[in-house]
């Protein structure tokens, strides 16, 4: 379950949007400062799951300070910032720093709802995209040494028996190879093997 990591430190605005984001259906944990968000996420065992909402003048660590510090601890879950009209310089330099979006105050409840969603559904994808490399690595990890030289050569475009002639093998041992490579990574075509190591 995916949840909406609030920090506010206004006690009256955090209520606030902890009802309307949770009429949504949404998880909302709700923080009044960034020193207590950060202290919850260093006691997590797992990466936390979700987008973090923030408003940006905050006493103590500001949300953009915050999410510097999100930054720092390789997070890249979506971040949303709640700001005033004063600070929208700040906030597009947090853009650039990889934040999702910002939403100025005053705000339509719904905009703001409708926004999280998205980027819940954003990071989503990121998560499923995350499983999906690391599927990847795990098929390409279970190859032998042989077997990857015959995927790189393949992947080149190389003919069967001009990688025979490069290995020293007979071209049936490079078919039996090849057809092992293309077995333990799910592929069905050079083509998509080329695609597949393209990706890093």
């Amino acid at each position: 379950m995916s949840d909406v990591w609030l920090v506010d430190d206004d006690h009256d605005v955090r209520d606030a949007l902890a009802f309307l984001l949770g009429s949504r259906g949404l998880q909302v944990r709700p923080f009044e400062s960034g020193a207590a968000v950060l202290a919850a996420l260093d006691a997590l065992s797992h990466r936390p799951r979700g987008v973090f909402l923030l408003d940006v003048r905050m006493e103590g660590m500001t949300g953009t300070r915050l999410h510097d510090e999100l930054l720092a601890r390789g997070l890249r879950n979506p971040v949303l910032f709640l700001t005033g009209h004063g600070d929208i310089p700040m906030v597009v330099d947090a853009l650039k720093k990889g934040a999702f979006d910002f939403l100025e105050k005053p705000y339509s409840d719904n905009a703001l709802a409708d926004r999280i969603e998205q980027a819940l559904a954003v990071e989503a994808a990121m998560q499923a995209e995350g499983a999906h490399a690391a599927e990847r690595t795990a098929r390409l990890a279970s190859l032998t040494e042989r077997e990857r030289e015959v995927m790189h050569r393949v992947a080149a475009g190389k003919l069967n028996k001009v990688i025979a002639d490069e290995l020293h093998v007979s071209i049936r041992t490079v078919e039996v190879h090849r057809a092992r490579v293309f077995a333990k990574l799910g592929l069905r075509s050079a083509a998509e093997l080329a695609t597949l190591l393209a990706q890093g």
